[in-house]
């Protein structure tokens, strides 16, 4: 993985919203289903992990299910990412595999995976695919009970800060897609690149929380804006 890369993509829940998975912020979201302070926070996980493992345990047998599959969207960014002489970084806020299934290399879960599990003793971090739950030891350390899903909670710190905003530093693009635009720190950082000469773009269903930050802006659906950019840029040969 490298962090030299003038495009720079942030990619929220809406580009992986048409391969089957569920928003969090829409109306009929995962957050208007089920309380945040119930199942996404380190007290919650204290409070009561067997439930904490129950609402991941369903979510990662949604995702390892056969009908949910990269759509044209990840497909697009993959072949910028192959095609693209400058580099081009992912930086996705989705817990997803989707983007390394469609054929993505250069990426970033500043949200963690749903794929993995840590241990919350020794930190060691670890694939994982089937249910979890308190009875599972940690291969590493051993110990029972401690092992949680790899995933950025709410009053925790996102992942690779560091390296995404020295990917932003240096980029010439910046591209926001599928995302709400109120989640912090990746809400901030449209406002990071401006005024530093990176042209800024959205992609989205509508506008987002930031959306007049952005200098150009395409909305509808994911599997048709993304592509149809994708094609622009990689036709066009320049930012």
């Amino acid at each position: 993985m490298t962090d030299t890369a003038n495009i720079v993509v942030l990619t929220g829940a809406g580009i992986s919203k048409e391969s089957g998975l569920a928003t969090f912020r829409d109306a009929d979201g995962i957050w208007a289903r089920v309380r945040i302070e119930d199942v996404a926070t380190p007290e919650a996980f204290a409070r009561d992990p067997e439930r904490v493992h129950d609402f991941y345990n369903t979510r990662r047998a949604g995702l390892a299910s056969g009908g949910v599959m990269p759509n044209a969207a990840h497909v697009a960014l993959a072949r910028l990412e192959a095609e693209w002489p400058g580099g081009v970084l992912i930086v996705t806020q989705n817990i997803d595999d989707l983007h390394e299934r469609a054929g993505s290399r250069n990426l970033l879960h500043m949200h963690g995976e749903l794929l993995k599990i840590r241990c919350n003793r020794c930190q060691a971090i670890t694939g994982w695919t089937e249910d979890l739950s308190l009875e599972h030891a940690c291969a590493d350390c051993g110990d029972a009970g401690g092992l949680r899903p790899n995933v950025v909670w709410f009053g925790e710190m996102p992942l690779e800060m560091e390296r995404i905003y020295q990917a932003l530093d240096r980029c010439r693009l910046f591209m926001s897609i599928g995302t709400s635009g109120n989640v912090y720190p990746a809400a901030g950082f449209v406002a990071h690149v401006t005024g530093g000469g990176t042209h800024t773009v959205e992609i989205n269903m509508e506008p987002s929380e930031g959306a007049a930050q952005f200098a150009e802006a395409h909305y509808g659906l994911a599997t048709e804006t993304v592509p149809a950019y994708v094609d622009k840029i990689l036709n066009g040969g320049k930012l």
